[in-house]
C-alpha cells in the first residue's frame, strides 16, 4: 500500500488556515490518536486551532460536515476521522458506501476539501497499524493533505 511519507520540512505553510475536525465516537481512542498527530502538523503549518466535533457514528459525519460548512463558510477544509469495522453482516458496506458518497456530495456542494481518514477495515489490527505513535499514523497524512490542498487553493483562487 502506498503512503505519503510525512517529513516536517515538506509541509507547506498555510498561515491562519481555518479547518474543523469531525470524528465518530466509535473506536474514538484510535481517532483521538490520529487527531493528535494531525493537530501537530496543522500547528506546524500555521493553522488556526481547529474546532473538533465528535458525532455518534461515521454515518452521521457527512450531515455534520454539511452543517459546519453552512454555519461557517470561512472553513477552508474539514478533516474527518473514523473507523468502520467489518462484521458478519452487510451493515459495514451500507455505512461505508453512504458515508463516502455523502462526503463527496458535501465537498462538491460547498467547493470545500474534505480530508477523509475514515478507515473501513477488516480487523482492529488494521486500525492499530494506522493510528500508532509513528510515521504511519494517518493523522500525519491528513494534516499534510490539508496543508497541501489549502496552500494550492490559495495559490489558485476562484
Amino acid at each position: 500500500m502506498a503512503q505519503t511519507e510525512y517529513l516536517p520540512h515538506t509541509v507547506p505553510s498555510a498561515p491562519g488556515a481555518k479547518v474543523a475536525i469531525v470524528f465518530s465516537k466509535w473506536y474514538r481512542e484510535y481517532s483521538l490518536t490520529m487527531i493528535s498527530k494531525c493537530e501537530e502538523v496543522l500547528k506546524a503549518a500555521g493553522f488556526a486551532q481547529p474546532e473538533v466535533h465528535e458525532l455518534p457514528g461515521c454515518l452521521e459525519i457527512p450531515l455534520g460536515v454539511r452543517r459546519l460548512l453552512k454555519r461557517d463558510p470561512s472553513l477552508e477544509a474539514i478533516i474527518v476521522f473514523g473507523v468502520i469495522l467489518k462484521g458478519d453482516t452487510y451493515h459495514f458496506n451500507v455505512v461505508k458506501d453512504l458515508c463516502m458518497s455523502g462526503l463527496e456530495r458535501v465537498s462538491f456542494e460547498f467547493d470545500t476539501p474534505i480530508i477523509n481518514e475514515i478507515l473501513p477495515v477488516d480487523s482492529i489490527n488494521d486500525v492499530i497499524a494506522r493510528a500508532g505513535n509513528d510515521n504511519k499514523n494517518k493523522g500525519l497524512e491528513a494534516g499534510l493533505a490539508a496543508a497541501e490542498i489549502i496552500a494550492w487553493r490559495r495559490k489558485y483562487p476562484l
